[in-house]
């Protein structure tokens, strides 16, 4: 049954992605992103990362694609339909050969991942989230902290650009 889900998953998660990098519509790009990055959330469900997929619907498909359909409103974009489908067929074809390709070199190949410290009668006493807190704040300290200095810098940076100019600075920039 597992199987059965897995396929699902990923052929919608493949072909959404492929909808979102070729409809000409941004909208209708939107709609195929929310619908490849709740595909993928399933992904994440079905190898046991519940915490992961908890992210990608309240991150991704949340707040990110929420920005991005805000900012397509403000630009308020006149598309028009001068593209020429044939070329979707040749793209289409290129793309599922490739696919079949990698499909094939994947269910051959003799790589079987790399195992954690973390054993999974580990995970399960603590939990995913617990397990994930714990080594975040242990190991990947460092690597967390300069992130969080990154996102404060956006977020300053962002506050300087939408600044609105006083009086004040405007007649010391004239003189």
């Amino acid at each position: 049954m597992v199987l059965v889900f897995f396929a699902y998953f990923a052929l919608v998660s493949v072909v959404s992605g492929i909808l979102t990098v070729s409809l000409r519509n941004p909208v209708q790009c939107g709609i195929a992103l929310l619908s490849l990055l709740g595909h993928i959330a399933g992904l994440f469900v079905l190898l046991n990362a519940e915490f992961l997929a908890a992210v990608q619907i309240i991150i991704y498909a949340g707040a990110i694609l929420i920005l991005y359909l805000f900012v397509l409103m403000m630009l308020n974009l006149k598309t028009e339909e001068r593209y020429v489908h044939q070329r979707h067929a040749w793209y289409v074809l290129g793309v599922g050969v490739v696919s079949v390709e990698l499909l094939l070199l994947l269910l051959t190949a003799d790589y079987g991942g790399i195992k954690g410290t973390a054993t999974p009668q580990v995970v399960e006493t603590v939990g995913n989230s617990t397990a994930i807190g714990i080594l975040m704040f242990s190991d990947y300290l460092l690597p967390f902290e300069i992130v969080g200095i990154f996102i404060l810098g956006a977020i300053v940076g962002a506050i300087v650009l939408t600044k609105n100019p006083s009086r004040a600075d405007l007649e010391r920039d004239r003189s």
